[in-house]
């Protein structure tokens, strides 16, 4: 059974998305031994620790961004983050969804697995605006 109630869920989630708004560990969101387990379409990275973790998205998406969607769930041992990302860069305005899948310790992230579309490049997300239209945004 899970020790996380709904409010540590959601002040979980509302740091994931000051983290991924920043590229900066926010005090409590993650364990200092924090594992990473990144599923990108057609690659796969994993990191051990915190400072690695934050290199890696660091790394990923040098460029700060927005978090204008984002819903979170309690399990059994963690927590389940859908969002999206949508950053700006020299080529225009990218966006991505993924999906994150937490087991909390102690009442922060311990272990991570993300799983990434890939970033869409404007160029991505004017050809799937010309081809689909979506139901629900």
């Amino acid at each position: 059974m899970s020790t996380l109630d709904a409010r540590r869920a959601k002040e979980l989630a509302d740091l994931f998305v000051e983290f991924l708004q920043t590229n900066s560990a926010p005090a409590g969101l993650f364990t200092d031994d924090v594992f990473v387990d990144l599923s990108l379409p057609q690659w796969r990275l994993q990191t051990a620790g915190r400072d690695h973790l934050v290199a890696l998205r660091r790394g990923s998406h040098p460029a700060l961004g927005s978090v204008p969607r984002h819903r979170a769930e309690v399990t059994e041992t963690g927590i389940v983050i859908e969002f999206e990302e949508r950053w700006e860069d020299t080529d225009g305005v990218w966006y991505c969804r993924e999906l994150l899948r937490a087991e909390v310790r102690d009442g922060s992230m311990s272990e991570v697995s993300v799983y990434c579309t890939g970033d869409w490049s404007p160029e991505i997300q004017a050809a799937h605006r010309h081809e689909v239209t979506l139901i629900r945004p």
